[in-house]
């Protein structure tokens, strides 16, 4: 089998793969119920003040703060009870010198009171209360553009929309948003052994049930793309040339598992002008790139390195995502060698700051995949970290 010329090393193939792409720039525009997780498309400015106006942010007495100051348990100040409203309602009354409202937490501050007085921190009987404690102004009142002021940027182009965001938009009166398109991605599996359906009589005679369609189309989603499977293709020449020229017209991005070799079946990278093939990345070397096409390895561990390492930056950049990555500092558990010349993919798994390197090895072993929660990458000329050493880790 033909071997690699030259193995382009990680951070140039990179570079490659992202001076070739540009973003989408079709946008559309969604109900926010449908929004988490797509990607702003522009700079939001708020429209209004949120809080609209000054509002209790207690149950309580709204009243002027300096009646309250002589007050104490022993000595209270007693004070008129000119008005009672509930949240949604304003109350008609001034608070004068001497006078208080009743009102609900939310409750829009009368006219005149510039405090509010927690409802325990007062006896009443009648339409008279006793104040037991003074108040300081401002006290137990959220001000009038204390969350959002109206013409401020409050999310930003390129930001990936999570739950708050989404309550912070409906807050300032969006019902919808615009958003980047979802890029197409293509996914082609190629190979003679793989199946899709359960079959115990064909798994006993070699075949092998293909799960990288399913991963890539969850990793897809996950990194801002909307997915399209062709299927299993066969290892036939004619088939793969059609399915990858088919993709390539209908998809922004095409991923194709199997084929990126140099085998006497190895044919997928034959119909790509390739920008890169092979790299120095571990797992996943073979992996080679053009014409917005990857041809990827058909080892589950490898394609999900090779999609984490390459792909989900190729996504990134079509969509102008920014913070798109969890990265966390750990202290290593165990030793990780690694061999200079080499850019790792090492799976671990983190928590309460500290990550353990995964021991399972090979590139078909799934459960490597499911019993690390994160990464962490050893560049080409590094030899490795030691236990306890501070690394990064990518959380996925």
């Amino acid at each position: 089998m033909r071997e690699f010329k030259r193995l382009t090393p990680y951070r140039e193939a990179l570079k490659l793969l992202l001076d070739d792409l540009n973003e989408i720039g079709e946008t559309e525009e969604v109900p926010l119920e449908e929004a988490l997780g797509r990607v702003l498309a522009e700079d939001i400015v708020s429209p209004i003040d949120s809080p609209p106006f000054d509002r209790s942010a207690v149950d309580g007495y709204a009243l002027r703060a300096e009646d309250t100051f002589p007050a104490r348990e022993y000595n209270p100040v007693e004070l008129m009870v000119v008005d009672e409203i509930v949240a949604g309602e304003e109350s008609k009354a001034k608070v004068e010198p001497g006078t208080a409202v009743k009102l609900m937490t939310g409750s829009k501050m009368p006219e005149g009171a510039n405090a509010v007085l927690m409802q325990e921190m007062a006896e009443r009987e009648g339409d008279v209360i006793r104040v037991l404690r003074p108040v300081a102004p401002g006290q137990n009142v959220a001000f009038a553009g204390e969350d959002v002021k109206k013409g401020e940027v409050i999310l930003r182009k390129g930001q990936v929309l999570r739950p708050q965001d989404l309550a912070l938009l409906k807050s300032v009166g969006f019902r919808t948003v615009k958003v980047r398109r979802k890029p197409r991605v293509g996914i082609i599996v190629t190979g003679d052994e793989l199946i899709e359906e359960f079959d115990e009589e064909a798994l006993k005679a070699g075949k092998i049930l293909e799960s990288n369609s399913v991963m890539l189309k969850g990793l897809v989603r996950q990194y801002f793309g909307e997915p399209v499977f062709y299927g299993v293709v066969p290892d036939n020449e004619d088939a793969i040339r059609n399915a990858i020229e088919r993709a390539k017209a209908e998809n922004d991005l095409v991923l194709v598992t199997g084929g990126s070799a140099f085998g006497d079946r190895d044919f997928a990278h034959r119909f790509v002008n390739l920008l890169f093939h092979g790299t120095t990345i571990k797992p996943g070397r073979p992996i080679g790139y053009g014409e917005r096409v990857f041809i990827m390895s058909g080892y589950p561990v490898a394609v999900f390195a090779q999609f984490h390492l390459y792909v989900k930056h190729a996504l990134a950049k079509l969509v102008g995502v920014r913070n798109y990555e969890v990265r966390v500092k750990a202290t290593l558990t165990d030793r990780i060698p690694s061999q200079l010349g080499r850019h790792e993919f090492v799976k671990v798994w983190y928590e309460n700051g500290r990550a353990r390197p995964i021991r399972k090895k090979g590139s078909g072993i799934i459960s490597s995949l499911v019993e690390s929660n994160g990464y962490v990458e050893i560049p080409e000329d590094s030899e490795g970290y030691l236990e306890g050493e501070e690394v990064w880790v990518t959380l996925y």
